[in-house]
């Protein structure tokens, strides 16, 4: 989390692309790792697509716009969690993220083997 908050405060300091895209991937991993945590008996596949769909619903989400929604949107955490604006790249970075996960879950399952 502590990443992800970073790459948006430092932005001015991180190369644009990083800067750009990093905080959703680094979103969309954290999410694999809570839903891993609180899922622990899922198998790995099954944790990444409740992650992806879970990312993905909250992306799509950001185009409905109703007063209720965009107050929440306007405070930090909510902004945080629920985001902006729809963006495709946004997709694109969940996916990354979780696959991230997924591969960084394999490895350490190989390693201790």
């Amino acid at each position: 989390m502590l990443l992800g908050l970073g790459s948006r405060r430092f932005s001015y300091i991180l190369p644009n692309f990083i800067s750009s895209f990093s905080g959703d991937i680094l979103w969309a991993l954290m999410m694999f790792w809570i839903f891993g945590f609180i899922f622990n008996s899922f198998r790995t596949r099954n944790v990444a697509l409740l992650a992806l769909t879970f990312s993905f619903t909250i992306e799509i989400s950001q185009l409905y716009h109703s007063p209720w929604i965009d107050n929440i949107r306007r405070t930090t955490l909510g902004g945080l969690v629920l985001g902006y604006g729809f963006l495709w790249s946004d997709l694109v970075c969940y996916s990354i993220g979780v696959l991230m996960g997924v591969f960084i879950e394999k490895l350490l399952i190989h390693s201790k083997v």
